[in-house]
C-alpha cells in the first residue's frame, strides 16, 4: 500500500535519507524523486543529530575516507539498523565484495561502465528481503520506479557480463589497455614537443589506466580544449579529455594537454585513435594574436536577460562590471540566486559564463552574443541540455535613490 503511494509519503514513518555532503551528486535525483527530505552533513557529530527513527537510509558514494568514510559510519547506522547504500557505478565489481564487508548494507553498480554489460542495467548487492522490496518498486511491477523499466534482454546481458567479468584475466586485460596506450603513445610522440606519461589508477573506480599527451604550446599553437573538440566533431570521433590537472604522486598538466583512457577501447582502435590525433597535433598552424580586439563599447551595468528553451522562456538578469576586454560580476534568474558571471568582449562579441548550483548538481550557461547598441543577442550552449537562444537589453529599471538617516540611538516612538 505505501508503495502505490509513493511519491505521496502522508503517513510514512521513514521520509529521510541522509548523505554526507562529499556524496551529493548529480544522480540523487533519484533518491529525491520519490519526495523523501534529503539531510546533508559535514561532520560525524551532525550525522549523529540527522539519524533518528525518521531515517530510511544513508547514502555514500564508494570510494570516500575521513570521519565520515564507510566504516565510520556504519559504527552509527548499524546500532539503529538503518541501512546504508554505497554507489559504486564506476568501480570494478570486487569479489568478495569490499563495500559489503566494511559494513554497506546495499551496494549499487552501472552494468554498462567496468561491467561493459548493457548500458540500462544495474547490480544491486545486498540481503535477500531489501533487494525483494527493491525488485516490488520495479518493472515488471507498477511501483515509482516502472519508468525506469529494465528489460529482460538487458538482465540476462547483464548477467553475461557478470559471469564474463568474474573468470576473467584482469591482469592480462591489464597489459592489453597498457599495449593500446604504448600504440599512441609511440604514434604522436613522433611530433616534436610533444610528449607522453602513462598514469596507472590506485582504487576501484574508473580503474584504467590513461595516456597523459601534453605538449609546446609555443609550437603548435592549440590547446587542449581545442583538440578535443576537433577530434569529438570530426570522423573518425574520438572522445577524450583535456586539461589533466593533477595525477597521484605524479606531475601537473596544463591546458595543452589531452587524456586519453584504454578501458573502454576495443581491438583495432588504438591505432584509429594515434593516426587521428597525430593528425590534428601535426598541422601547422599561425601563433594566435597575443593582443584581443578593443571592445566595442562599454557593457558595465545591469542587463535584462530573456532565454529562450525549447518550449519555455525564463528571465535572467546580469550585473557586469567591465575591464577592458575582461568580464565579471553576478547571474540570477527567477529560480537561481546571484552566481559570478565571467567573460570577454571583443569587439562587438562577447562571451560571457556562469553556473546555477544546488547541492549535487548544477547547469552550466556559455553566453555567445552580437552587441548592437544597447541589445545583446545570441545562443546559450547548456552542455548535456543542448542549446538555448537569448535576448539582452541594458535595464531601464529606475534606480530608487534616496540619503539613508541612521538614528543616533533607539526610537523613541514606534
Amino acid at each position: 500500500e505505501k508503495l502505490i503511494r509513493i511519491p505521496d509519503l502522508t503517513g510514512f514513518e521513514k521520509t529521510e535519507v541522509v548523505i554526507p555532503r562529499h556524496s551529493r551528486n548529480v544522480y540523487d535525483h533519484a533518491i529525491r524523486n520519490i519526495n523523501v527530505k534529503v539531510i546533508t552533513v559535514d561532520t560525524v557529530e551532525e550525522m549523529q543529530e540527522a539519524l533518528s527513527s525518521r531515517t530510511a537510509m544513508i547514502y555514500i558514494l564508494a570510494g570516500n575516507r575521513g570521519p565520515l568514510d564507510l566504516p565510520g559510519i556504519a559504527k552509527l547506522a548499524k546500532p539503529l539498523n538503518i541501512p546504508i547504500l554505497v554507489d559504486a557505478a564506476a568501480e570494478d565489481l570486487s569479489v568478495p565484495n569490499v563495500h559489503l564487508q566494511n559494513g554497506a548494507t546495499m551496494v549499487s553498480y552501472s552494468g554498462g561502465k567496468a561491467l561493459c554489460g548493457p548500458q540500462c542495467s544495474g547490480l544491486l548487492l545486498g540481503p535477500k528481503n531489501i533487494l525483494q522490496s527493491a525488485w516490488h518498486g520495479i518493472a515488471p511491477h507498477h511501483g515509482p520506479a516502472r519508468d525506469n523499466k529494465v528489460g529482460r534482454e538487458e538482465m540476462i546481458g547483464a548477467l553475461a557480463a557478470i559471469e564474463a567479468w568474474v573468470t576473467m584475466d584482469h591482469k592480462q586485460q591489464w597489459k592489453t589497455w597498457l599495449s593500446y596506450l604504448d600504440t599512441v603513445s609511440k604514434g604522436v610522440t613522433k611530433i616534436d614537443g610533444v610528449k607522453t606519461t602513462v598514469y596507472e589508477p590506485e582504487g576501484l573506480d574508473n580503474h584504467s589506466p590513461s595516456l597523459f599527451i601534453n605538449w609546446d604550446s609555443s609550437k603548435l599553437n592549440i590547446n587542449g580544449e581545442e583538440v578535443a573538440e576537433e577530434l569529438g566533431r570530426h570522423k573518425p570521433r574520438i572522445a577524450l579529455s583535456f586539461g589533466g590537472g593533477n595525477i597521484r604522486g605524479g606531475e601537473t598538466f596544463g591546458d595543452t594537454s589531452i587524456r586519453v583512457t584504454a578501458g573502454q577501447m576495443q581491438p583495432g582502435e588504438d591505432k584509429i585513435v594515434a593516426d587521428r590525433i597525430y593528425g590534428v597535433l601535426s598541422q601547422k598552424r599561425s601563433p594566435k594574436p597575443k593582443e584581443m580586439k578593443a571592445p566595442a563599447a562599454d557593457i558595465s551595468g545591469r542587463w535584462d536577460v530573456v532565454v529562450e528553451f525549447y518550449s519555455s522562456k525564463s528571465p535572467y538578469t546580469w550585473m557586469i562590471e567591465q575591464d577592458g576586454n575582461w568580464i565579471e560580476g553576478s547571474h540570477s534568474g527567477d529560480l537561481s540566486s546571484l552566481k559570478d558571471i565571467i567573460g570577454t568582449i571583443e569587439g562587438d562579441k562577447v562571451m560571457l559564463r556562469s553556473s546555477a548550483r544546488i547541492p549535487g548538481d548544477n547547469v552550466n550557461f556559455t553566453y555567445t552574443g552580437k552587441l548592437s547598441g544597447d541589445e545583446m543577442t545570441g545562443s546559450v550552449y547548456l552542455v548535456e541540455y543542448g542549446n538555448a537562444k537569448f535576448t539582452a537589453s541594458r535595464s531601464k529599471k529606475q534606480t530608487n535613490r534616496r540619503p539613508i538617516t541612521v538614528p543616533g540611538g533607539p526610537p523613541l516612538a514606534t
